[in-house]
């Protein structure tokens, strides 16, 4: 590892000027390139202190052993050369979109005397007109039969065109119809030209001119009385009118545009590209890249700008680029893909009606895109095994961690305080085996004491059961005070199981909870499912130093010693193991660091979720939630009764008991359940300032089931204060 001060530049060697900048290794490779309007300011950024940069800067800039620099004299020729050296050199820390598959093209090879109609891949070649991409070859093949009878290009391959030519007789399409067989002379290489560049045309969008000619014909031919002819130019017109309907009309103006959008998460992102012609979707792409290097969603558009358009020229270049954050700056991209086009290109975030709903569309298909990345890297066998690997070397375990599980804590400003634990097996999500806990073993907001109440209730439960088995012997393990009973200091629940009320001594029951997997082995006594019957390898906290202290002490407090502990703290992906001042820092291309923070977020989406459910479930609260016994059913008949619960509250018992299914001991208890509770402020129209009473059927709340706090602030708000 190098220190960048071995080979920094002295003091007033780099140019105040706009240029281009690579970094060398100790091989001489280049392994990281960028731009800037001012070298000497970027670069003098690089050069600080190692603890104020990003991770993925501090590890490029310490692998490097030398940086040179180019002058350029525009911020345009300066974005032009980092392509021409991206491309050239391949860096491993630059950003490099991958096609997610080798997308179909629509080609017309126009540079030969008889233009071939066909199906290309891979670099475009000049003088061939592309049209496309395609999700599928049998998409393109499909629009080339149905305009073949009106367009009737060669689509022949070389050896089949010089053969038909030898021998005088053409091929089957030239027999019936969809091809002009410029083998046998049926027609002038000139024709045949002018035939290709009509499809061509076609093909762009310019459809009216053709679908209104041949109407005009139709019907001469039906004037005539030529009702065959007529016929043949109907089916034509329907033909082309089938093949337009492959792709619907999305922007009603006509626009030629490409719109482009991003899915991102800290190690990875996805683009997707839609390839509007004529106000129709004509082609659509997608590429991902792994983030190897810092960088905002607007440097991302700008890769892909580079990416798509390196290459291009001309209309291929389309008048309006739509895009989900603008490059910074903004100018030199746009002046380069103006040269580019030779004419004027818009670059904008579009702000509001079908362009907008259009980019809408195309983010959603760049987050199925990223889902279906990360699935299908998950589920690789060879890729989920290195996986487990990295993660047993750089923890320096003796094995893979088969079985890792993750806990994290989720609250709304200390409300609510719940936590999740979540179980992967051979890399895999086992979620049967999820579980999730209630913390009540004390108020207010504190991660860390949350997270030791939950490692040592999931603990001790895994002890007990293994004490129950058999597997200790008397006398051995925990002790009579230490041993857990159901929901002992927190309440936990299955994955989907419902919660219950309250046990009379040890707090809230366990719900009932799926089984983890078949068999007698894994039932208690009453043949319930043993929900923590299996250690760990590997315990993963959602956090750094501070959670994974609380963990390995909750271990050390019930004895526990051969299970590891690590965190994974999230603003900088570092993983802190207990005891350690320094983090271990994963390669960000690492599929052990990928693991990792799967089941971190897989943890954090499950906590969440169920505090989400926690916190909506008491804002509808009401007084009659704590009437012991009370079902729903009766419940709505008592308010169906009164109407409302202020006219139930001010019922007597006797007025109570006339209620279908209401004795007198369970009036008895609702009043008096109903006179403990605290009536709510009434109700204020903020529009008139009118109070709301009850009889109007406005919803009574409580002081014990408020409805949503006034302090809670916006939705955005609320989720910003969740944890």
């Amino acid at each position: 590892m190098a220190d960048p001060s071995s080979y920094r530049p002295r003091p007033g060697e780099i140019p105040d000027s706009p240029g281009v900048y690579r970094f060398r290794d100790e091989h001489r490779r280049v392994i990281y390139v960028g731009k800037a309007k001012s070298l000497r300011q970027r670069l003098a950024n690089y050069f600080q202190d190692l603890a104020n940069l990003h991770p993925r800067t501090r590890t490029m800039v310490t692998t490097a052993a030398s940086v040179e620099w180019t002058v350029v004299s525009t911020e345009v020729e300066a974005l032009q050369l980092e392509y021409s050296w991206i491309k050239e050199y391949d860096p491993r820390f630059n950003v490099k979109y991958r096609d997610d598959k080798s997308y179909p093209y629509l080609a017309v090879t126009m540079n030969e005397e008889f233009p071939r109609v066909q199906v290309m891949r891979g670099q475009k070649k000049k003088g061939v007109r592309y049209f496309g991409p395609y999700g599928h070859a049998w998409a393109i093949r499909d629009t080339v039969d149905l305009l073949l009878r009106v367009f009737p290009v060669r689509t022949c391959s070389a050896g089949v065109f010089k053969n038909a030519a030898r021998t005088g007789r053409p091929c089957l399409l030239g027999y019936i119809g969809k091809c002009s067989a410029p083998c046998v002379g049926r027609i002038t290489p000139d024709d045949h030209w002018d035939l290709a560049d009509e499809f061509c045309d076609f093909m762009a969008g310019r459809t009216g001119t053709y679908l209104r000619r041949l109407e005009r014909q139709m019907a001469e031919a039906a004037e005539e009385m030529e009702y065959e002819r007529a016929a043949r130019l109907r089916d034509d017109i329907g033909a082309l009118k089938k093949a337009m309907e492959k792709s619907a009309v999305v922007l009603a103006d006509a626009t030629d545009a490409d719109l482009i959008a991003v899915a991102e998460d800290e190690l990875e992102a996805a683009v997707q590209i839609f390839h509007v012609r004529g106000g129709r979707v004509r082609g659509q792409r997608g590429w991902v890249t792994d983030k190897v290097e810092e960088i905002t969603t607007g440097a991302l558009v700008e890769h892909a700008l580079q990416q798509l358009y390196g290459e291009e020229s001309g209309d291929a270049v389309p008048k309006e680029v739509l895009v989900p954050a603008l490059p910074d700056p903004v100018e030199p991209v746009q002046q380069w893909l103006t040269g580019r086009r030779g004419s004027g290109v818009s670059l904008r975030i579009p702000q509001r009606g079908d362009k907008k709903a259009l980019m809408e569309t195309v983010q959603r298909n760049a987050q199925q895109a990223l889902v279906l990345h990360k699935t299908k890297r998950a589920s690789d066998l060879t890729t989920r095994s290195r996986a487990l690997e990295e993660i047993a070397e750089a923890l320096d375990l003796d094995s893979a961690p088969l079985r890792i599980e993750c806990y994290d804590i989720s609250h709304l400003q200390g409300d609510d305080v719940v936590a999740s634990m979540v179980v992967f097996e051979d890399g895999l999500a086992r979620k049967s085996e999820y579980r999730r806990f209630q913390i009540k073993g004390f108020e207010g907001q504190d991660d860390v004491r949350s997270m030791h109440e939950v490692i040592t209730r999931r603990f001790r439960r895994y002890l007990a059961e293994k004490e129950k088995t058999g597997e200790w012997a008397d006398g051995e393990g925990l002790t009579a005070g230490d041993r857990p009973t159901n929901g002992a200091g927190a309440a936990e629940t299955g994955a989907g199981a419902p919660e219950t009320g309250a046990a009379p001594t040890q707090g809230p029951a366990v719900a009932d909870e799926p089984a983890l997997t078949d068999g007698p082995a894994l039932k208690d006594d009453d043949g319930r499912p043993k929900r923590f019957a299996y250690p760990p390898q590997l315990v993963v906290v959602d956090g750094g130093q501070p959670q994974v202290a609380a963990a390995q002490r909750a271990l050390d407090d019930l004895g526990i010693d051969d299970i590891a502990v690590c965190g994974l703290a999230k603003r900088l992906e570092e993983v802190w193991l207990p005891g350690e001042d320094d983090p271990v820092v994963l390669p960000r291309t690492s599929e052990g660091l990928y693991l990792l923070q799967r089941v971190r977020d897989e943890a954090h989406r499950f906590a969440i979720t169920y505090q989400r459910a926690k916190r909506a479930k008491r804002f509808r609260a009401g007084p009659l939630d704590e009437v012991p016994g009370l079902g729903e059913t009766r419940k709505q008949a008592l308010i169906k009764h009164f109407g409302s619960v202020k006219r139930l509250r001010s019922a007597t018992i006797d007025q109570i008991c006339e209620v279908p299914g209401i004795g007198r001991k369970t009036a008895e208890t609702v009043a008096a359940a109903l006179a403990r509770a605290t009536p709510a402020a009434p109700a204020v129209n903020t529009a008139t300032g009118e109070i709301m009473d009850d009889e109007d059927g406005a919803p009574e709340t409580t002081a014990d089931a408020p409805g949503e706090p006034v302090s809670a602030g916006t939705p955005d708000e609320r989720r910003g204060q969740e944890r």
